[in-house]
């Protein structure tokens, strides 16, 4: 029975509600973690450096082993890789806790255990990316998707602000705790679903020959290779924004840890509306126009706020740099999972999240690198520069994937047994007009 609205149809699926509801509490938690270690690495060093290092220490193992993961997913239960992830992810947060708590926290303490939940990502990430077909089906997947990406950015809204009032009045240790307890509804949503048990499939190759597939996929299919390098693009040079967000809310516009949670809503609340609006769209035509308008715009406001030396009005020019981002995000994901085989959708979604978290270490060592020699407010404007010039060369290449995009889509509609829709201008081509 269809018993929500069309922008929440995905919701008709009893998993989906399930897995929602989990992720809408955990991620609270998820952010607030994520605001409350960036300041406590800043108030233990006051160093760019450091920030951007421990960036790289917590995003490095997505890129040295989400290949691996996405192998994995591709040939076992992907809700229990899942269930495991988010066990021992909760087991990290409660050490952290304890530490941070007992007042005998140090930068290594940080550094150690970013890279361990960095690596839990590694796998995490993949299984669930491709998971989500599994909840919903082909037919619900747009929607999911938005879904899924806006109860992330209601957490990013709602989490670093009640972060920095956290910090501010129990110190970090409090938001670590929220963090681990929060943990405790995404496992229990998990535990409640209904799954069909999937047996592990048989592949006498190794795994390292399962994993060159995916990359060769990936390699050899135009339309997925432009918007798996936009993506990288934009998470190395335009990414790192945040990395150096400690600095701009204290050294540039003297907000302090309340500061920080403010801004980092603010990219929340832009966000959040992005995802939103994906909600509504009926189908994926005209997503690939969305992506470079979307990147172009990131670059813009990111150049922007790189300018702006007044508090309210840096995060007023964070809301257009959330919304757009996300856009480009959640619908270069809704585009390469609509056109990727399923039996190598883990390892291609292991390579997107590559591309989206496991350049971001890279981008975060290089911005804290730079900043230390140019300041914040250059190093944000470079990255914003960049990615508007990546937009634009993806731009320009549109009109050449646009017909192999659309082979992709009705290839997999066709191998589903669903009957294939007639794609007048491709799914990278502009929304048609009304």
């Amino acid at each position: 029975m269809n018993r929500f609205p069309f922008a929440l149809r995905a919701l008709n699926h009893r998993n989906f509600q399930l897995f929602f509801a989990g992720q809408l509490i955990s991620m609270m938690g998820t952010w607030m973690q994520s605001v409350a270690q960036a300041w406590l690495v800043y108030r233990l060093t006051g160093s760019a450096a450091l920030l951007g290092a421990v960036g790289f220490a917590s995003q490095i193992p997505v890129f040295m082993f989400a290949p691996l993961g996405g192998a994995l997913a591709d040939r076992y239960s992907r809700h229990r890789i899942i269930v495991t992830a988010q066990a021992v992810a909760m087991t990290l947060a409660c050490v952290l806790t304890a530490i941070t708590l007992s007042g005998a926290i140090e930068v290594w303490h940080i550094f150690v255990l970013a890279s361990l939940l960095g690596t839990v990502n590694a796998f995490d990430l993949p299984a669930r990316q491709a998971f989500v077909i599994e909840m919903v089906g082909r037919e619900d997947l747009v929607n999911a998707i938005a879904l899924n990406s806006s109860v992330v950015n209601s957490a990013r809204m709602v989490g670093p602000a009640v972060a920095g009032v956290m910090v501010a009045a129990f110190g970090e240790g409090s938001c670590f705790l929220a963090n681990a307890l929060s943990y405790l509804a995404v496992l229990a949503a998990l535990l409640s679903m209904r799954v069909p048990r999937r047996a592990a499939i048989h592949d006498p190759r190794s795994a390292i020959e399962n994993i060159v597939e995916g990359f060769v996929f990936v390699g050899r299919t135009p339309p997925i290779r432009a918007l798996m390098l936009l993506l990288a693009l934009v998470s190395l040079m335009g990414m790192p924004y945040a990395v150096l967000m400690p600095i701009f809310a204290d050294e540039i516009l003297g907000g302090g840890p309340r500061g920080l949670g403010l801004l980092m809503g603010a990219t929340g609340i832009g966000a959040l509306t992005g995802a939103l609006s994906l909600t509504f769209r009926r189908s994926i035509h005209g997503l690939g126009r969305v992506v470079a308008l979307a990147s172009g715009a990131f670059g813009a406001s990111l150049i922007l706020f790189s300018f702006s030396n007044n508090f309210w009005m840096s995060a007023a020019l964070l809301i257009p740099a959330g919304l757009s981002m996300m856009v480009q995000m959640a619908s270069s994901n809704t585009l390469i999972q609509s056109m990727v085989p399923d039996q190598l959708r883990g390892r291609v979604m292991a390579v997107y999240s590559m591309m989206f978290m496991g350049m971001a270490p890279f981008g975060a060592m290089f911005a804290g690198l730079v900043a230390e020699r140019l300041g914040a407010p250059a190093t944000v404007a470079i990255g914003g520069a960049v990615c508007m010039a990546g937009a634009a060369l993806f731009g320009t290449r549109l009109p050449s994937l646009r017909a192999q995009a659309r082979e992709l889509i009705v290839a997999q509609q066709m191998a589903a047994g669903e009957p294939a829709e007639e794609v007048t201008g491709g799914p990278l081509a502009a929304e048609p007009r009304a």
